[in-house]
């Protein structure tokens, strides 16, 4: 079994546009900037032997709001600078839709990948920068970390680390994995 660590898009991977003190991932190619440091921090986790998947709740497109097209593009631009192993997606709106088992918080997208990869999500972690993604990793029963986007919403579950950035958030996983 491998283990992971699973990494929200959005305010971790790439810089999140914030409103009224929330989160809101960006509608345009112009506005998808890579945050600094995370191609080292990813490269750092790979090179210990971590599986990389992205998940990303991108409830805009069912929503109408934004094209799945978009979300795909900027998903390629994340691997162009990330090796991922793979990259989990939900684009359910997210009101009413209870048939969907992929959106976060629910562990749908973390249950797929790992069974598709073999992954060991005990000895896995999620980094997100939202309570729907700390309480995801615990429903998943990995390790999570929060990246603080100091946003007025409140977490749920308090997560096992918290950090600044993903370069911070990687130096933790380092340091408490077993080689």
């Amino acid at each position: 079994m491998k283990r992971c660590v699973f990494l929200d898009r959005d305010g971790v991977i790439n810089r999140s546009i914030t409103k009224n003190g929330l989160p809101f991932p960006p509608l345009s190619m112009a506005d998808f900037e890579i945050l600094p440091g995370v191609p080292e921090a990813c490269a750092k986790l790979k090179a210990a032997g971590f599986l990389l998947v992205l998940t990303t709740n991108q409830p805009d497109v069912g929503r109408g709001i934004v094209p799945r097209e978009l979300v795909e593009a900027m998903n390629a631009e994340v691997s162009k600078v990330v090796e991922l192993d793979r990259i989990e997606v939900c684009y359910h709106p997210g009101r009413g839709a209870s048939d969907c088992d992929c959106r976060k918080p629910k562990p749908g997208m973390l249950l797929n990948a790992a069974k598709a990869l073999g992954i060991d999500l005990a000895q896995s972690w999620m980094v997100g920068d939202r309570w729907r993604d700390v309480d995801c990793g615990y429903a998943a029963g990995c390790r999570t970390v929060f990246i603080e986007g100091n946003y007025v919403e409140q977490l749920k579950q308090k997560p096992d680390f918290s950090a600044r950035n993903l370069t911070e958030a990687a130096d933790i996983i380092l340091s408490q994995t077993k080689k």
